[in-house]
């Protein structure tokens, strides 16, 4: 039963981005608002995603309005429909994505900003582009910890992340995200949190076989600035920190 039940949703879930996707490429040249539309797409996908993995989302605390820049813990590519389905706002993403088949071409359309990690001359590059967006009106979303984990706790933060904000002395946002499974069902940390060496269609296809499972995500109440970019990470860890509840 499980595995016709993960047919189903893998097929559902292709189908919803293929089509998500091709509505907007043929209309975006007709579209005037071209950033109001993209984000239309982007909540529709993500609000499909939630449904078709019976993904139950509780929110804690007031969501930031746009523009905003937010920090949050990562635990799995999960967070990133999660996150969609309650703020309006691109991600930054590791560059390894933008070379994936189809994804990495429908990642870049649909805003993400692609950082290198691997060569610290490109942060600034990324950081500018940050900083357009927001004066677009646009949300940015980035996870800090600069990979998702099995959500024992929160990795540091990379403050390299940060070095344009605390330059500027953006207010920073903050949330912590958590999964927890129904009893009887596999552990949130192995169905949900992608921190092993599977790859993103693999664990997919295992999550699509869950009846159901909860994100809880908890936004902070007021935001963070400093314009030493070390201390302004340790002030967003420990506020992400003291809000996450560890993934069981």
């Amino acid at each position: 039963m499980k595995y016709l039940r993960a047919v189903f949703r893998f097929t559902l879930f292709v189908g919803a981005t293929l089509g998500l996707y091709g509505i907007w490429f043929v209309s975006r040249i007709l579209v005037p608002n071209k950033i109001f539309w993209r984000q239309v797409i982007l909540r529709a996908w993500a609000r499909a995603f939630v449904r078709i993995s019976k993904m139950k989302i509780e929110v804690v605390g007031q969501p930031p309005p746009s523009p905003f820049f937010l920090v949050c813990n990562h635990l799995s590519y999960t967070d990133v429909p999660a996150l969609r389905a309650v703020v309006n706002g691109i991600f930054v993403a590791k560059g390894e994505i933008e070379s994936w088949f189809l994804a990495g071409r429908i990642c870049r359309d649909m805003g993400t900003i692609f950082i290198n990690r691997q060569n610290r001359r490109d942060i600034p590059r990324a950081g500018t582009e940050i900083i357009r967006r927001l004066e677009l009106g646009e949300g940015v979303i980035v996870f800090p910890e600069g990979t998702s984990t099995k959500g024992e706790t929160v990795l540091p933060f990379n403050s390299s992340f940060l070095e344009f904000a605390a330059q500027k002395d953006l207010p920073v946002s903050y949330a912590s995200i958590t999964y927890t499974t129904p009893t009887n069902a596999p552990k949130a940390s192995e169905a949900v949190s992608w921190w092993d060496e599977k790859t993103f269609a693999e664990h997919l296809w295992e999550l699509f076989q869950a009846r159901e499972f909860t994100a809880i995500i908890s936004f902070g109440d007021e935001p963070i600035h400093s314009r030493n970019r070390k201390e302004l990470a340790r002030q967003l860890w420990e506020k992400v920190n003291e809000n996450f509840v560890p993934v069981l």
